[in-house]
């Protein structure tokens, strides 16, 4: 009688991240494109047949798979462990879970496991928890066959530990967490989709995308985004383990839930645990001469990121988008308008010596490598599908996507990071920009690049309610860094929507609804005192607090925050906005070699007058 072959965990962990990297890089699908599997007898390791190949992977294709491998293994990624059954697992994701060989008619529920964006398997053996028990998996042999259109890939694979305990082993988690198929696989064939990806579904009352926000009368639904996006919710837990690495107080945006979701947040905290270099990346696309707060927003709490963990930043001015998407706007006038809007960028107090800004027309030159590898990875059918392109756009929108995905990849930076890098990064942004991070995200393995991580916003809403953002199409839903105090107490009073009731002696009884009150919304996001926030609201809410009333708070609020940004910007000359734009400083030439710099033990304040 034959001997028994004991599987490791440690094998089947890494057929999972094989098999993704392979489909990644040769951009086949996942479903039935198992031939077999092999465990060895005298190593920790065995072999994968993937079919459907009728062509041999190139020299360069096979060293971009050991590449993604390597990666997978350094994300430290979970492995997700799931009891469903089987008429809802093939509803859900069709045959994506089942390998070549069928399995029996008789089986009612499946055992699934997924490595979410990399693959998703039917599978009954035992995985590690995570990726980094994996210390590494060495690929021993490529075999191809022509006739049979085939590729063998034998591997060995070696774990961190000398053995493995039941607490290494992934365990089943809720179905609750189960992720989209178009996030659970790196690749989906047009025909497998039901909706257009990047599309939100759901109640028609609800849109967004990077250019229209709009939501009935409840408002924007993001738990609902969460789940049709496919992000992950940012946890008390997350935001906890923040504060214990920085030591830095986290910020109110991400206290409050303002900053709500996010993709491979985690994995960035395990890279900066260890002491790895990522840098910053966020953007601005100017179609206006001043910013409002809605696009404040992601500008402090970037700055609040940069202090906190002390590393650099480059911001993309998108002048080209702008003259792409907005039809009466002249290309010479997008390009005036970025550097009027660095202005009030540099204003806001990012660190000199840290931070490099750009306008895509000026520095396309030195990004134009990296965005020619996007192009070529993006298909039309997918562009059109995620941004909802028709065939009467030109053309410029179309190719932009690749453009705003170029700064997510170090190597885009090569005065500042070195030309072969490939530094994490991260992005933070409001959640309609997902979409252009998510086809970054799906191209980045095929380039052999890490993955951006993302950190979403909610949206800043409109003075006349939570059914759409703060828009700078609309003088009248927006207050400007611009204003005077004049005009924002006008606008506060006049135009800003009231959770309160019609008359004084109903709100006194009553109280106000803050979910729809816009003055206590805009508190959540500038007022810094948690206890005089709270009170505010719990006043209010009982009616104690006249809506006026807190109108008037909010008006001196920003009137401050208005006030001393302009004095900021006032300080801000010609000269200056040149030495942010100028990526050949000295002082960024530090980043060259990945360093990172030391922890910084809470947050440094730099103004603009010091540079």
């Amino acid at each position: 009688m034959a001997s028994v072959v004991k599987r490791s965990p440690l094998v089947d962990s890494a057929l999972h991240i094989i098999k993704g990297s392979i489909c990644a890089i040769l951009r086949i699908p996942t479903g039935r494109s198992t031939d077999r599997v092999s465990v060895s007898s005298s190593t920790i390791g065995g072999s994968i047949t993937i079919n459907a190949l009728p062509n041999e992977p190139s020299d360069e294709q096979k060293s971009l798979i050991i590449a993604n491998i390597n990666n997978k293994i350094e994300e430290n990624q979970p492995y997700m462990v799931f009891r469903i059954s089987r008429k809802q697992a093939e509803d859900l994701y069709r045959d994506t879970m089942y390998d070549k060989f069928n399995v029996p008619e008789s089986v009612t529920e499946l055992r699934l496991v997924c490595l979410e964006g990399w693959n998703l398997n039917a599978n009954i053996n035992p995985v590690v928890k995570s990726t980094g028990l994996i210390k590494r998996i060495d690929v021993t042999k490529w075999k191809h066959s022509q006739a049979k259109e085939t590729l063998e890939v034998s591997f060995t694979v070696e774990g961190t530990k000398a053995e493995l305990s039941p607490a290494d082993l992934g365990s089943e988690r809720s179905l609750d967490e189960l992720p989209l198929l178009v996030n659970a696989v790196p690749y989906v064939p047009d025909d497998y989709m039901s909706q257009p990806d990047g599309q939100c579904g759901g109640a028609a009352t609800q849109e967004v995308t990077p250019w229209d926000v709009s939501a009935g009368e409840g408002g924007i639904d993001y738990a609902k985004l969460i789940r049709d996006f496919g992000c992950s919710a940012i946890t008390p837990s997350l935001i906890d383990r923040m504060e214990a690495l920085t030591g830095t107080r986290p910020h109110r945006f991400l206290r409050r839930g303002l900053f709500f979701s996010h993709r491979d947040l985690n994995i960035l905290l395990d890279k900066y645990e260890k002491g790895q270099p990522f840098y910053l990346y966020t953007g601005r696309g100017p179609s206006s001469e001043s910013l409002h707060l809605g696009h404040l927003v992601p500008f402090m709490f970037t700055k609040w990121l940069q202090d906190t963990f002390n590393v650099p930043l480059v911001i993309q001015l998108t002048d080209d988008e702008k003259f792409f998407f907005k039809e009466n706007l002249t290309l010479e006038e997008a390009h005036r308008l970025a550097f009027e809007n660095a202005r009030d960028i540099i204003a806001i107090g990012f660190d000199l010596n840290k931070t490099f800004i750009f306008s895509d027309l000026d520095y396309i030159g030195t990004m134009y490598p990296n965005i020619c590898k996007i192009q070529k990875k993006i298909t039309y059918n997918q562009s059109r599908a995620v941004f909802g392109f028709q065939g009467s756009d030109n053309v410029g929108k179309s190719s932009f996507p690749a453009i705003q995905a170029a700064p997510s990849f170090s190597s885009s930076f090569p005065t500042i990071f070195g030309e072969k890098s490939n530094l994490f990064c991260l992005i933070p942004q409001a959640i309609d920009q997902d979409p252009y991070f998510r086809v970054t995200r799906d191209v980045a393995p095929r380039l052999g690049y890490v993955k951006p991580a993302l950190i979403h916003s909610k949206f800043f809403p409109s003075l006349q309610g939570h059914k759409t953002k703060m828009s700078g199409s609309v003088a009248t839903s927006s207050i400007y860094v611009s204003d005077t105090d004049a005009e924002i107490d006008t606008k506060i009073m006049k135009y800003c929507f009231s959770g309160g009731k019609d008359n004084i002696e109903e709100h006194r009884k009553y109280g106000a609804d803050l979910s729809v009150d816009v003055a206590y919304e805009y508190l959540k996001y500038m007022m810094e005192d948690d206890e005089k926030l709270a009170e505010i609201g719990d006043k209010y809410a009982k009616g104690e607090l006249l809506t006026g009333e807190v109108k008037k708070i909010l008006i001196n609020e920003l009137q401050t925050i208005v006030r001393n940004h302009q004095a900021n910007r006032a300080k801000v000359t010609d000269d200056m906005v040149h030495q942010f734009m100028d990526c050949n400083r000295e002082s960024l030439k530090q980043y060259g070699s990945g360093m990172m710099m030391k922890r910084r033990q809470g947050p440094q304040v730099v103004v603009p007058e010091k540079h």
